[in-house]
């Protein structure tokens, strides 16, 4: 559905309107502002994976497929958000990050509708990449010494892309793409250093219901489904605050 340039494009130009958008809603002198780069590491076997798979054409319908692990993988991104002075427990934040925990090599199965196993395979694999971007998460925090407990929680803009081997000769590879919103939560521990710079490491958890079309040109995904993304991720970062 998107091409991955274009949704980089997207989420840039998001983060920016959201990044000039934040003075019109409070004012500067009484919020603090942070901007900050975090990394980390997805964690798919703590939250399940891709689950709950319903095949669609051309399969029968109420067609099933088992759940498939994914591997743990790099994560990247960044965040801008403000703490009201006012309340200075209570804040609001805008984050980005990229994430790809390619599906494993391994034994997948078809379920009729009444769930009795009909054919099974060994799969060998494919790319899958994962940006989520939420414009707006609520942020709770522990304001009273340098080394503040926080969670969050808000919508996530998840954009998904499976990419495998393509079957025409003309088409070496074939990608098949899907946006969605979910869950984006998280709980962290931040350290200021100093009154400008800060610590922290947080953990995260992303919830969304994928949907892929046909693609007929996608091996080893030729068929319609939908799937279940459930994973865990710890992020480490350093954030400046103004």
């Amino acid at each position: 559905m998107h091409e991955l340039p274009r949704m980089t494009t997207l989420l840039g130009l998001g983060l920016f309107a959201a990044m000039i958008s934040i003075p019109l809603l409070a004012p500067s002198a009484k919020a603090e502002w942070y901007v900050a780069g975090q990394f980390g590491v997805t964690l798919p076997s703590l939250g399940g994976g891709l689950s709950n798979i319903d095949v669609g054409s051309p399969f029968i319908a109420g067609t099933t497929h088992s759940d498939l692990a994914l591997k743990n993988s790099i994560l990247y991104g960044g965040k801008i958000g403000y703490y009201f002075r006012s309340a200075r427990w209570f804040g609001l934040e805008t984050e980005v990050f990229n994430t790809n925990p390619h599906i494993k090599e391994q034994t997948h199965t078809f379920n009729n509708p009444s769930g009795v196993p009909v054919a099974s395979a060994t799969l060998q694999g494919a790319h899958l990449g994962v940006t989520m971007w939420s414009p707006l998460n609520v942020m709770l925090r522990y304001p009273k010494s340098r080394l503040q407990p926080y969670i969050g929680f808000g919508p996530g803009i998840f954009f998904a892309r499976i990419k495998g081997e393509g079957l025409g000769a003309e088409n070496p590879t074939s990608t098949s793409s899907n946006g969605t919103i979910g869950l984006n939560a998280k709980a962290g521990v931040e350290y200021y250093m100093t009154r400008h710079f800060s610590a922290f490491v947080e953990w995260k958890y992303n919830y969304a219901r994928f949907s892929f079309s046909e693609n007929p040109d996608l091996f080893p995904f030729p068929y319609a489904f939908k799937a279940t993304y459930s994973v865990h991720n710890a992020a480490f970062g350093l954030a400046y605050h103004f």
